[in-house]
């Protein structure tokens, strides 16, 4: 059985920090690009960051670039997101994904064919 479980959400003052964990199983996990989307009320799922499954590259949506960082520990299958500097227009649901690759494209995440994606864990940024 396929899961992505995320974890390391909660509540954080603006200008403060919280880190990502999504712990993976049940698929090949260096076959695939993982990384995180988020998902605010009321708005549209955005690519927060990635790392192709092609190159290696890590790629970031412009709105985090500077102050988010994706690593994975691959002998754990765990894909993790420091969140720096967090601003209260990062509150948002971040799921973590898995699909066949992804880019950035003028400062935006494309994934391409999201096989697989997490329940999503909450990120509250308090002004």
């Amino acid at each position: 059985e396929v899961q992505l479980v995320e974890s390391g959400g909660g509540l954080v003052q603006a200008g403060g920090s919280l880190r990502l964990s999504c712990a993976a199983s049940g698929f090949t996990f260096d076959d695939y690009a993982i990384g995180w989307f988020r998902q605010a009320p009321g708005k549209e799922r955005e690519g927060v960051s990635c790392i192709s499954s092609n190159d290696g590259n890590q790629y970031y949506a412009d709105t985090v670039k500077g102050r988010f960082t994706i690593s994975t520990d691959n002998a754990k299958n765990t894909v993790y997101l420091q969140m720096n500097s967090l601003k209260p227009e990062d509150t948002a649901v971040y799921y973590c994904a898995a699909a066949e690759d992804c880019i950035e494209d003028s400062g935006i995440i494309y994934y391409y064919a999201m096989d697989y994606w997490g329940k999503g864990t909450l990120v509250t940024v308090s002004s």
